[in-house]
């Protein structure tokens, strides 16, 4: 019998490669993606938060309104087919807590993994140059997955990376819906459509290299928290507990990680406590 809510590797064929679904891990079932429907309730109880603060903010002492600045920058990296636009509720949110964030200058996370993840890797540098800093990096889906190869492969100028909803230990463990994407991208590269996902990236060297660059170990200095949730409808959330990682479970749907303020604190708290070991309680709202 298989994990409820987690279809069979065989049930649904795939352009990726197989080594990308490992044993043991499934893809959503078709109709998980249902409960996706929940980032409307997500971005109404944002928008409620954002009102109650307003208010909060009315009425507090302009000398007291001000959060402490932190001065380690945080470089906000998006999900598949996914840009900054997505990230840009949570990076006000962060910024209202007095993180210093950056956009990752991602327009749409389309490109081959190997050369999204040097673009970052260069922003990464530039961030790390300008504030004379380590940078932290949180990574939504894919973007979580990126930002924890390029952690992997520098670490000096990594203090660590917090990944939402990803899936390192099978990036093909994703609902058929992602499966038909990135079926198109192909397609459209095969096309001669330039500065999209080839087959090589999904099923060739390319991807290898990508998965093994995911999976790879990480230096002592960094601190990695992995934020998962049992209600995901696009990944099979055993995916994302890297066991490298400290893991950090909420409820949320997959699309709603990047603004239910419920994940934007769990977040916002894995960013504070770079050094101290986050208590997981299954089943509860961390």
């Amino acid at each position: 019998m298989g994990t409820p809510g987690i279809s069979s590797p065989l049930v649904t064929p795939t352009t990726l490669a197989d080594f990308l679904l490992p044993d043991g891990f499934g893809r959503p079932r078709a109709h998980a993606v249902i409960g996706e429907g929940r980032v409307i309730g997500e971005a109404g109880r944002y928008a409620w938060e954002a009102i109650s603060q307003r208010g909060e903010r009315r009425h507090t002492p302009y000398a007291t309104r001000a959060p402490l600045r932190d001065d380690e920058p945080v470089l906000l990296v998006p999900g598949f087919m996914a840009g900054d636009g997505t990230l840009g509720l949570m990076r006000r949110a962060l910024q209202q807590q007095g993180l210093r964030t950056y956009r990752s200058h991602i327009r749409s996370n389309v490109g081959c993994t190997l050369d999204v993840a040097s673009q970052i890797e260069m922003r990464l540098e530039s961030i790390a140059q300008r504030r004379g800093s380590k940078v932290r990096i949180v990574g939504h889906s894919l973007g979580g997955m990126l930002a924890r190869g390029v952690a992997a492969r520098r670490p000096d100028p990594v203090s660590g990376p917090v990944t939402m909803g990803s899936p390192m230990l099978a990036p093909g463990a994703h609902h058929i819906s992602l499966s038909a994407s990135v079926a198109m991208l192909v397609r459209l590269s095969r096309a001669g459509f330039p500065g999209v996902m080839s087959e090589d990236c999904v099923a060739g060297a390319c991807a290898r290299q990508s998965f093994d660059e995911g999976r790879a170990p990480l230096a002592d200095t960094i601190a990695f928290t992995s934020i998962y949730s049992g209600r995901d409808g696009i990944v099979d959330w055993r995916a994302c507990i890297d066991p490298a990682a400290t893991p950090l479970e909420v409820r949320a749907s997959h699309i709603g990680m990047a603004l239910d303020p419920r994940v934007i604190s769990a977040v916002t708290r894995a960013l504070r406590s770079v050094d101290s070991v986050v208590e997981v309680d299954r089943g509860e709202i961390a």
